[in-house]
């Protein structure tokens, strides 16, 4: 798939989840996310940077956050959140959704694959279902599962995947995961949650890495 059609699965997914934002409550917006530390309203602040970040904003996050990138994304996310309400940020990334500005380091892939995750990251504790589109899907894992950054070739090491809600597989290994791409792209990226939903002969090893 071109360039230019992986940045138009992004912009639907960003305007998408400008329409999920837009319908919570300031108790949801206040919740805790899947990803520790950050609550709905850090992660929706987060979301509005891929198209925001500079190259000067990395360096001085880098050396506040003393080489830590977890740290300087957290420290993004929470003050940005704190300088502008839930419907600000919606606007904000409604009025991006389709820009092709991507973060230091990123390739073409990784913002739709930051807004498919993330989406999950906000929906599933609030109790809420944000179904991934499957083309999205299958090209976010393949890149997860292709690239070094997101840590997937050790944790899903002598693994193979396989989507049972669509006609896809990928890794290879003796062991086997099953599921849903939702939940393999949450496992794929280090996120506990998506193992309760998995199954086959690579759950065990899986498990003990992600926990």
């Amino acid at each position: 798939m071109d360039d230019r059609a992986v940045l138009a699965l992004t912009t639907a997914e960003r305007l998408s989840l400008a329409d999920f934002f837009e319908s919570l409550s300031a108790a949801e917006w206040r919740a805790d996310s899947l990803c520790a530390g950050w609550t709905v309203h850090d992660v929706a602040a987060h979301l509005t940077l891929s198209t925001r970040t500079t190259l000067g904003m990395v360096v001085r996050g880098a050396i506040r956050a003393r080489g830590s990138f977890d740290r300087m994304e957290l420290t993004f996310a929470t003050e940005r959140a704190a300088r502008y309400s839930p419907a600000e940020l919606v606007t904000q990334l409604r009025g991006t959704a389709a820009s092709a500005h991507r973060t230091l380091g990123a390739g073409i892939v990784d913002p739709l694959l930051d807004a498919l995750v993330h989406g999950q990251d906000v929906a599933r504790p609030l109790g809420r279902v944000r179904e991934m589109p499957a083309e999205a899907a299958v090209i976010a894992l393949e890149h997860v599962l292709k690239s070094k950054f997101y840590g997937a070739q050790k944790r899903l090491r002598n693994t193979r995947l396989v989507a049972t809600d669509y006609p896809w597989s990928g890794g290879s290994g003796a062991l086997e995961l099953r599921g849903s791409l939702a939940d393999l792209i949450l496992t794929a990226t280090g996120r506990p949650a998506g193992l309760a939903a998995l199954y086959g002969s690579a759950l065990p090893s899986v498990t003990s890495a992600l926990t």
